[in-house]
């Protein structure tokens, strides 16, 4: 008799929605991007900039509160014009297509505690930038780059244990699921990868769609299920999903992925700083360290992120195709994996075979059709 697991397809009425939802997000793409573009160029092409920065400037004569105070007013203003954007991106499409769970209350509680963690740790980095601008105006590019590596490797570890938490409530697998835990702690385990223990957590207050993965870094890592992944998924299908995460230690996708953005993000401050050199001409920056040029420098550091995106995405999809085939081979079950990918694609309203620019340009990960097909290969080559 033919697995039942063998004979699961995608729904082709799920694909219908996919492939709409999908649609109507990359449409918002490019209205996001000119929405930040308009911002930013109104502010420095009508002076506004340079007006509120000498403004702020006659009611204090502090430059770290002075980079508080601009920031904040800029970021601001930002947040409420993308902020209908942000409504129907983020509530009112995934509710259209039963994927959200979040009362609005919830949603605007959640934009805000994201809000006020990403002010707050923008506001570190900006402090750290303008002070490495004003010290060493020729060469600040290459200190920040340093520094926000460092950041960013102290923040990867931390984050599981001081942000996460504030979103979801993560508690060990109940007694029903020691046998899933020991599985995947034994995975793990023989991936050389050690956690603190395996916990779900509460996916289900905010959405439909599923997720797993290994959160942290050191001592702070451990295995996290969301409960829509842990409530309909079989523990096979859960299993395979740990091992394709475990495979990113396996591979050291960490650090290696760590040093190739440290190198594009070298790059691209090195970049930004001869733009910012010719800013301070063309806009009337009283120099480099002016906070007035914060919006070019944004424009600079988006618009080098955008052009680099399809290579980082391309790194990307190598890594990840490598950890499906990690994920196969170390479980032994490719009929699990390709019915793991294919229950994510129902659930998670993901399109299967996307337009070839799109999975060029935005995707990180190889789309599900080609992972689904690569693992049933794997499963007929080895029968």
């Amino acid at each position: 008799m033919v697995n039942e697991i063998e004979l699961r397809k995608p729904d082709p009425e799920r694909q219908v929605q996919a492939r709409r939802y999908a649609r109507l997000r990359r449409r918002l793409i490019p209205v996001s991007l000119g929405l930040g573009l308009v911002w930013a160029l109104g502010l420095l092409l009508t002076g506004a900039a340079v007006e509120l920065r000498r403004t702020l400037t006659e009611l204090t004569a502090s430059r770290a509160l002075i980079v508080t105070l601009f920031s904040g007013i800029v970021g601001l203003g930002y947040a409420l014009l993308d902020l209908p954007l942000s409504y129907y991106s983020g509530f009112v499409l995934p509710h259209r297509f039963g994927l959200s769970t979040q009362s609005l209350r919830d949603w605007v509680m959640d934009q805000v505690k994201a809000g006020l963690i990403g002010g707050a740790i923008g506001l570190v980095m900006l402090q750290a930038l303008y002070l490495a601008l004003t010290a060493w105006p020729e060469t600040w590019w290459l200190p920040i780059g340093l520094l926000y590596l460092l950041f960013g490797v102290v923040l990867s570890a931390l984050a599981p244990l001081l942000i996460a938490p504030l979103f979801f409530k993560f508690t060990p697998l109940e007694e029903q699921h020691q046998a899933l835990a020991q599985r995947l702690i034994a995975l793990a385990q023989r991936a050389g990868a050690r956690v603190r223990g395996v916990y779900r957590f509460d996916m289900s207050r905010r959405t439909r769609e599923a997720n797993a993965g290994l959160m942290g870094l050191g001592r702070s890592r451990r295995i996290v299920l969301g409960d829509t992944l842990l409530d309909s998924f079989t523990a096979d299908e859960i299993e395979t999903v740990l091992a394709h995460e475990l495979a990113h230690h396996v591979h050291r996708d960490i650090p290696l992925g760590i040093a190739a953005q440290s190198g594009i993000t070298l790059a691209g401050l090195w970049l930004a700083s001869l733009a910012l050199d010719w800013g301070v001409r063309r806009f009337g920056l009283s120099g480099v360290n002016d906070v007035a040029g914060l919006p070019w420098l944004g424009l600079v550091l988006g618009g080098f992120g955008l052009l680099t995106l399809p290579l980082v995405n391309g790194w990307s999809r190598w890594r990840e195709r490598m950890a499906d085939d990690y994920a196969v081979q170390a479980t032994g079950k490719p009929l699990a994996y390709a019915s793991a990918m294919v229950r994510l694609a129902d659930q998670n309203l993901g399109e299967l075979e996307p337009p070839r620019w799109v999975e060029f340009l935005l995707y990180s990960h190889p789309p599900l059709g080609k992972r689904i097909a690569a693992a049933r290969a794997a499963a007929e080559r080895s029968t």
